[in-house]
């Protein structure tokens, strides 16, 4: 009798452990895939950042796809190991992929390169050495789980499982869809409603510089040395041949800014950001990466838009990080009329506000700076000197013409 108590306490150890971790792998890789399904462009511009480090940019196009497709499959296998459900084929499949993104936060560790890998979206940032032990822990799990995988019962009946994994499918998909269309759920990026762009552009308050040293490389008797500037060796002279000076790293600090490489560019090279962000009153931006040689579905609806912010006298810009296809754009639909200021926009008629001219004018942006403020492409942002009022995504134009008709005619400076 004590045997087989002895062995049914440890049989009930074992179920209670098999199921513990089922359960923190399936909330885990749920929580993971809901994440980034919230931004799918964000991982997809992770994996790029990754091919570009393996010179593998030929795969960039097919990012966003390998994208979708991983984060359905990541909600999809934490659902169906809570459900246990063909446990015998999710636990091959889960094995496969945590060592894959062992690999992948592992590399970025020991390369230096990478330094976030994009676990879990933009809203919970991790850096790789933090992302590399959440996969190692995992990898632990997902192990177990799949050294037992035989002894993993299904929590319920089949049929049900098959019904939930189905309504887990068309779920993961719509978020993703609803994300790509009318931009992310929950806005984790410096570019959201209320934020200021300028505050953003600042490093954070009490931030830590990174701490450098500078290093003198030097060659003697056909042997490279280096040396710390405070340690230059005491018999210093001209068989010493100087190769190079550089600051090297000894700790990293954390005053970068959330918002980086933000110029408004003008076609002669001009950095106008601050004129143009800290002009008086609202300003409408319209942001984008790319433009379509055809009449978009929004045209329509931004022709209102632009009509509207020119008899409130509301300035309208265009930001973007391919000029030459903006501008055949605003060719194409007549918005650069007499010249309008896409050749070389007069910022000194611009901040006087004395007439809003016939044509918008077109600024040059860094193309990862384009990206994280354009989720959607075109994103349209309504500013106020620097602040973020709203913003919308192509899709939800025609929502911002009635905010547009709501707002107060705007005083030229001239005016005011």
């Amino acid at each position: 009798m004590q045997k087989g108590g002895r062995q049914h306490k440890i049989q009930t150890m074992k179920k209670t452990f098999l199921n513990t971790a089922r359960l923190l792998v399936g909330i885990l890789f749920i929580f993971s895939g809901l994440i980034k399904a919230n931004d799918p462009l964000g991982l997809s511009y992770k994996m790029q950042e990754f091919f570009e480090v393996w010179n593998l940019s030929a795969l960039d196009t097919w990012t966003l796809g390998f994208s979708i497709v991983m984060i359905v499959f990541e909600i999809l296998a934490g659902v169906a190991v809570i459900l246990g459900w063909r446990m015998r084929l999710f636990a091959w499949l889960l094995l496969l992929l945590i060592i894959f993104f062992s690999f992948l936060t592992g590399y970025a560790v020991v390369s230096g390169k990478i330094r976030e890998c994009g676990c879990f979206g933009n809203c919970i940032p991790l850096q790789a050495m933090g992302s590399f032990l959440k996969d190692l822990m995992l990898l632990l799990l997902i192990a177990i789980l799949f050294i037992y995988r035989k002894d993993i019962q299904p929590l319920i009946s089949g049929k049900n499982s098959q019904i939930i994994l189905i309504l887990t499918l068309v779920f993961s998909f719509s978020v993703q869809w609803y994300a790509l269309r009318y931009l992310p759920l929950v806005d984790c990026l410096p570019f959201k409603k209320g934020a200021n762009i300028f505050e953003k552009m600042k490093p954070p308050p009490n931030a830590i510089p990174d701490s450098t040293v500078i290093n003198f490389v030097y060659e003697k008797n056909h042997k490279t040395m280096e040396f710390p500037a405070a340690q230059l060796p005491a018999d210093l002279d001209s068989s010493y041949i100087f190769i190079k000076r550089y600051d090297k790293l000894v700790r990293k600090g954390n005053a970068e800014p959330e918002i980086r490489d933000f110029s408004l560019i003008s076609e002669s090279g001009n950095d106008s950001t601050i004129q143009i962000l800290d002009k008086p009153g609202y300003l409408i931006m319209l942001i984008s990466g790319s433009f379509p040689q055809t009449n978009p579905q929004w045209n329509k609806s931004f022709m209102l838009l632009y009509t509207l912010a020119k008899s409130k006298n509301i300035p309208v810009i265009l930001v973007t990080s391919n000029r030459p296809e903006a501008e055949a754009w605003l060719k194409a639909n007549n918005l650069n009329l007499n010249g309008g200021w896409t050749s070389n926009p007069p910022l000194s008629d611009f901040h006087d506000g004395s007439h809003i001219p016939n044509g918008i004018p077109v600024f040059g942006c860094d193309a990862t700076a384009v990206k994280t403020a354009a989720r959607a492409n075109p994103t349209l942002y309504l500013l106020k000197k620097g602040t973020i009022l709203d913003k919308w995504s192509f899709a939800n134009f025609e929502i911002a013409i009635p905010f547009l008709a709501e707002l107060p005619l705007q005083k030229t400076e001239r005016e005011q």
